[in-house]
């Protein structure tokens, strides 16, 4: 009886340890090295949140359109990366991705690249597809009403991005070396910030 029970003891320990293993390659596929954050409308618990936007899970994906504004704010620091991010942006959405974060409970465009989601910035140049701040874009493109795929590539000093495959910026800049990233909901003064929705949020890691 004894033995039967070590045995089964035994089973149980590798099975979970598939599971585990499961789980695991669900979210970090090792083939292509990318890490998935969030796949539709799971992933939230990936991120530490900062401000009071209303995240949640909706409609498969990870949502906000309320609050004076917040971050999504990922648990890890990175150098040298590609984000690769699918979103939806209304008209007036004001969002963006924040990479190399100085100051994970305080992230703004002086303290981190802002790769923007703004179609109705005040200044059109730093407007969606920009590095606010750093890298004006030209020509103007708008993200509004529609999914969109964002994909960014930090890697030295070289700041990249390409919006549903076409180049938005390409610029060399020194300041910030180190920090995690975040995903951005914010709200226009008085007027509403627009929903943003993200279905699919990956990074990999150069």
């Amino acid at each position: 009886m004894k033995r039967l029970s070590v045995i089964a003891s035994a089973m149980l320990v590798v099975a979970l340890t598939a599971f585990g293993c499961a789980q695991m390659s669900s979210m970090y596929d090792s083939a292509s090295g990318w890490t998935t954050l969030i796949d539709g409308d799971k992933g939230l618990e990936n991120f530490t949140r900062a401000g009071d936007a209303n995240w949640r899970a909706e409609g498969g994906a990870i949502v906000a359109d309320k609050g004076k504004g917040g971050h999504l704010v990922t648990k890890r620091s990175y150098t040298n990366f590609q984000i690769r991010a699918e979103f939806w942006a209304d008209h007036t959405t004001n969002s963006g991705i924040f990479t190399r974060a100085q100051d994970p409970s305080k992230i703004g465009a002086d303290n981190a690249y802002e790769f923007n989601i703004f179609d109705q910035a005040p200044r059109p140049e730093f407007s969606t597809g920009s590095i606010v701040g750093f890298g004006k874009v030209k020509p103007i493109h708008k993200a509004g009403g529609k999914w969109n795929t964002y994909v960014i590539t930090v890697k030295g000093t070289n700041l990249q991005a390409t919006l549903n495959e076409v180049e938005t910026i390409n610029i060399n800049d020194s300041k910030f070396a180190l920090g995690p990233f975040a995903l951005q909901f914010a709200n226009r003064g008085k007027e509403p910030g627009g929903v943003i929705r993200w279905r699919k949020v990956q990074i990999k890691e150069l």
